[in-house]
């Protein structure tokens, strides 16, 4: 196994020894690549971090959602890499090394299910299975050309995953194509009966780039989705809703994680180590008004979306993947208008589909379907 290799799958033995006996069923002949939060029977989970994993004893059993997968014919490929305890959206790790986003080996491939994205980008794997907590499916699968869909919460079982925030983890997965991704769908989530939109609301974020701007009016013109009505989503809005998701995921990962950091001590990139003292420091008065601010917002998104009557259609990310070598301080302001952009369905609970539709800087860049909660299957119609 290469260095690269070695970037994407967590060990020679999940990449090449984990191989499934072959099953009938829907997803028979396609390859499944595991992110390493969720357990496979007879391996450790070691959530992309060493001290994690050392204090972890092999899996007794396999997560539901992976033995879903399967059941349906899906075959293993291995498990693969993740940020550290999958706080982060960079896709980067410093123990294990960072994948290489094959669209421009100089750009990050986004976190924190970036081993599951480059396995399907690269064609190791066909569906790669993830988490998103603030973003971890949408944004490796903007920065690859990938279709990946963070579900509503809670519709789908993370029982046998380790969690970051579980107010806000979810199970997605990607896929390069919008069929298999929705062949995906048909096996994890429950029954429904919607049917695909064909009209939907346009958020244009207020200052992107008039190059950008153009690149998402072409292709909501070139998506054959009709637009109800544009809706300018501005700046205030969206550092609101980054403010108010990062604080109640923060104190949610604290009440998670709090007392194995206390006691472990265990070693972390400095970024990621940053982010858990500050949540730390986080206290009940700011998750109060955070949690004052997420109902405003929701509030917003339902009138926006007349009730749910629309899809919004918005960009996944920013733009295209951001530089490896990007400084830190830069990296820390797009991290927070990323989780502006992220953060809406974080709070509203919603699904949200992101495509491979757009272009910026010749680089792949999605544009996203977000609905109402328990619209997910609605999404997937509307990608085919």
């Amino acid at each position: 196994m290469t260095a690269r290799d070695r970037a994407i799958w967590v060990n020679e033995e999940a990449a090449d020894t984990a191989a499934h006996e072959h099953r009938d069923g829907p997803l028979a002949g396609l390859r499944l690549a595991v992110k390493d939060l969720f357990d496979i029977e007879g391996m450790v989970t070691g959530a992309g971090n060493p001290d994690w994993r050392a204090d972890q004893r092999p899996a007794g059993r396999t997560a539901p959602v992976v033995e879903r997968l399967l059941s349906a014919g899906a075959e293993l490929a291995g498990k693969t890499q993740t940020d550290e305890l999958a706080y982060s959206l960079n896709g980067a790790n410093v123990h294990y090394g960072t994948p290489v986003n094959p669209a421009q080996p100089d750009r990050l491939p986004g976190g924190s299910s970036s081993g599951s994205a480059i396995a399907v980008a690269i064609d190791q794997a066909d569906i790669g299975l993830g988490t998103d907590t603030g973003g971890s499916i949408r944004v490796p699968a903007s920065y690859n050309g990938l279709y990946g869909l963070r579900p509503s919460h809670g519709v789908i079982s993370l029982e046998g995953c380790v969690p970051l925030a579980p107010s806000f983890d979810t199970a997605g997965w990607m896929c390069r194509d919008a069929g298999t991704l929705y062949e995906v769908g048909q096996q994890l989530l429950p029954a429904g009966s919607e049917e695909a939109a064909t009209a939907v609301v346009s958020l244009m974020p207020v200052g992107l780039e008039a190059g950008q701007q153009r690149v998402l009016e072409q292709a909501l013109a070139d998506s054959g989705f009709e637009p109800a009505r544009h809706e300018p989503l501005d700046r205030e809005l969206l550092e609101r809703a980054s403010r108010a998701f990062r604080t109640l995921q923060g104190r949610d990962i604290w009440r998670t994680h709090g007392d194995w950091i206390t006691k472990r001590q265990p070693r972390f990139a400095d970024d990621i180590a940053a982010r858990f003292r500050w949540c730390a420091g986080l206290d009940a008065d700011e998750e109060r008004s955070a949690m004052r601010e997420r109902e405003a917002l929701i509030e917003y998104l339902e009138r926006v979306a007349a009730g749910g009557e629309y899809p919004l259609v918005l960009p996944t990310t920013p733009g295209a993947a951001p530089g490896r070598n990007t400084p830190a301080e830069a990296l820390a302001g797009y991290r927070e208008t990323l989780m502006g952009l992220t953060a809406l369905a974080g709070l509203w609970q919603a699904p949200q589909l992101s495509m491979p539709l757009m272009r910026d800087e010749a680089l792949p860049w999605g544009m996203s379907l977000l609905a109402a909660p328990g619209q997910d299957r609605r999404l997937l119609l509307s990608a085919l």
